[in-house]
């Protein structure tokens, strides 16, 4: 078959508009296709992580926005004796924006000394030693520091909260990328806040043999009369419960990517309809030169599958590069849903648009291998 690859090339050649059309209309569709599925990707990630289970997070009872929930910082020492807790993280988060937003800034206060235990970050510039000695200081992930053009050294100001961004990091976790790491006790004392003693929530990190379950009903009965009621449930379920009504429209921008892959199926399928009606009398004279019927069958075929890669490889690397060069995320209520390029991403993408060209192949295949030699050789 592959000595029939210049020929191929040639009957696509032949028709170069129709063909460029047919493949930039394929790479936009496949474009679309990668960042919708981006996005569930990012979802996965974010509710499945390797630590959403064995991690719980303490709330205010009935609070979701970060800018609703206040408890008090003294829990903490409290949920630290109960049994099956290994440590317990007070977390203050201030966010310019609790609805869903393409551009969430999250600013997440942490003790200084439990920051690096809490967060296992990379630093690509600035030192832990200068975040630790500087009151206002701030570490920004990549990705916001890409999307803001930020970076050490520079100030940055979100809703009246002015930080020294000191250090720029990457992490194994994409979301964590989003956010902006800062002194708790800063960020309580911020211009506005009045969180002194405050703190939005407390992690809890459990022992080895602990039940999440157990444990996460232990503190909730522990504070059920006191100042302020909490709710405790594992990182992974109340990450999924803040992003409940963003994840029903992401299941709906799903239906979109389906979409846009049966219009490059009936885009292919189409053109190559067209180039068969085209060249019926060529393929019954490569009939009569010994051609048999699968080798047309097969020639077909090879022409749909080039222009569904060719349209596809094209769309999927705009994808990829638009979304590691940019640091795309969508958030909502303090948590934020990663857009990353992956491997994965790409043999699934290219996986699909070889697909599609294939099933869109197969009837303007048959019809060209069932093509009668001499009714067709008689065609004006």
């Amino acid at each position: 078959m592959f000595r029939f690859a210049p020929y191929v090339l040639k009957c696509l050649w032949r028709h170069r508009t129709r063909t460029g059309l047919t493949v930039s209309g394929t790479a936009v569709a496949l474009f679309v296709f990668c960042v919708v599925t981006a996005v569930q990707e990012g979802l996965d990630r974010l509710t499945h992580s390797a630590g959403a289970e064995r991690t719980l997070v303490v709330f205010q009872e009935n609070q979701f926005c970060p800018a609703n929930s206040r408890l008090p910082e003294d829990y903490a020492p409290a949920i630290a004796r109960l049994p099956g807790v290994r440590d317990v993280v007070p977390v203050g988060v201030f966010t310019n924006n609790c609805r869903a937003s393409l551009d969430m800034v999250v600013f997440q206060g942490f003790p200084s000394q439990q920051l690096r235990a809490a967060r296992p970050l990379e630093l690509l510039s600035g030192s832990f030693g200068q975040f630790e000695q500087q009151p206002d200081a701030a570490l920004v992930g990549r990705a916001v520091a890409r999307r803001r053009q930020i970076g050490a050294g520079d100030p940055f100001t979100v809703g009246g909260v002015t930080v020294a961004i000191v250090g720029v990091f990457a992490s194994e976790a994409p979301a964590e990328e989003n956010f902006i790491y800062t002194h708790l006790d800063f960020l309580q004392r911020a211009p506005g806040r009045n969180a002194v003693g405050v703190v939005t929530q407390l992690e809890v990190q459990l022992a080895e043999h602990a039940d999440p379950d157990t444990t996460a009903t232990a503190i909730d009965d522990h504070f059920r009369h006191g100042p302020v009621a909490t709710t405790t449930r594992p990182q992974g379920v109340f990450q999924r419960e803040v992003v409940a009504d963003l994840a029903e429209t992401i299941g709906f921008a799903q239906w979109l990517g389906y979409a846009c892959l049966g219009l490059v199926f009936s885009l292919i399928a189409a053109t190559t309809v067209m180039a068969v009606q085209d060249r019926i009398k060529e393929h019954a004279l490569l009939q009569t030169l010994g051609l048999r019927p699968l080798r047309v069958f097969g020639l077909v075929m090879a022409e749909s599958l080039l222009q569904s890669l060719a349209g596809g490889l094209l769309g999927i690397a705009a994808g990829l590069l638009l979304l590691s060069w940019w640091g795309f995320s969508i958030g909502t209520e303090g948590v934020a849903i990663a857009l990353q390029p992956s491997l994965r991403l790409a043999v699934w993408g290219g996986s699909v648009s070889a697909g599609v060209g294939l099933l869109a192949g197969l009837a303007p295949g048959y019809q060209a291998a069932r093509t009668e030699i001499v009714p067709a050789l008689r065609q004006a």
